[in-house]
């Protein structure tokens, strides 16, 4: 059998589409590929963009940052320490970008001027954290992105 331009041609296009739909197939049924790259509920979030932006504006404005530490304990979020711990009341956000089922709140009760989030509800890996806290009727918010 002689294998002519034209059926080399053809060949070529069978191979080039059968890896394709062998490489469409592998990436939809394979779970380590499997991402979820935005929040639930997304466009509610996005309305409350502006309110964000203006307690982060805020809180540096009034020389209130937080520190943000990762160590062998867990992660110590560090509040100003002028501040009256009692008086403090918020949230604590810890969003996973890789599988949204590791993503944890907590809230924000403190006796002492930082807050400990224990390593044992802790993956290794990238987090995006989100304070959100109040403090004499002022909001305030913190982001940070930390590899854990």
């Amino acid at each position: 059998m002689k294998i002519n331009w034209g059926t080399g041609i053809v060949l070529a296009f069978i191979a080039f589409i059968t890896f394709i739909l062998y490489f469409v197939y592998r990436m939809s049924t394979d779970d380590r590929a499997n991402h979820d790259l935005v929040t639930e509920e997304y466009y509610k979030k996005e309305l409350n963009y502006q309110q964000e932006i203006d307690a982060t504006k805020k809180a540096a404005s009034m020389g209130v940052q937080l520190t943000v530490e990762k160590s062998e304990k867990g992660i110590t979020i560090q509040f100003p320490k002028h501040m009256d711990p009692n008086k403090i009341k918020g949230k604590v956000s810890l969003y996973r970008p890789s599988n949204k089922h590791l993503d944890i709140d907590f809230p924000i009760s403190l006796s002492k001027t930082h807050l400990l989030i224990p390593d044992n509800s802790l993956v290794d890996g990238r987090w995006d954290i989100t304070i959100a806290w109040n403090y004499d009727g002022n909001s305030f918010l913190h982001k940070e992105k930390l590899v854990y």
